[in-house]
């Protein structure tokens, strides 16, 4: 007595496969797109709560914080005097956590490397005081209108905020 079973056959798994490879080919592009715009988000993010973190230890511990951005999105605060109570390094971050080689950040003005930040989370000047951060993907990875650039502005009271360089007013994303 013979069962009613009911399989694929192979030529209906072949044509699976091969459809599955065409939908593929079409989606890579755009995940290798929103997988590189969001390491740029990532060390966006994570470099806006870095100049935060050492606002607000500025005013918690009435002194002055230093902000120190590395050439690779890597960062660390500490005090900008060392004393018993106020180490040299407070956090720090690699630019390895989160964020990829491809990620460029641009330093404004050129060669700018630190904010320091004193006892009322206002900004300290020095002459290698950051104003703003601009962070880009590599352009051999992604092409300019691929990539969703990202800003970080530094007020001299302190304050930090992340915009969108290609976008203008009125929209509020805009720089």
């Amino acid at each position: 007595m013979l069962s009613n079973q009911r399989a694929f056959t192979l030529v209906e798994l072949m044509v699976s496969i091969v459809l599955l490879g065409i939908v593929l080919s079409l989606a890579l592009p755009s995940y290798r797109t929103f997988v590189q715009n969001g390491y740029i988000r990532t060390t966006a993010e994570s470099i806006q709560s870095g100049l935060q973190l050492a606002r607000a230890e500025a005013v918690g511990r009435n002194t002055l914080i230093e902000f120190d951005l590395d050439s690779d999105a890597g960062w660390s605060i500490g005090c900008a005097v060392p004393r018993q109570g106020c180490p040299e390094v407070i956090q720090s971050r690699d630019a390895k956590e989160g964020s990829s080689s491809s990620i460029v950040v641009t330093p404004a003005p050129a060669g700018g490397t630190k904010v320091i930040f004193d006892n009322l989370g206002a900004t300290v000047p020095a002459a290698d005081s950051l104003t703003q951060i601009d962070i880009d993907v590599d352009p051999a990875i992604l092409s300019a209108d691929e990539s969703r650039d990202l800003r970080i502005m530094i007020g001299i009271g302190g304050n930090s905020r992340m915009c969108d360089p290609n976008l203008v007013a009125p929209d509020t994303r805009a720089c």
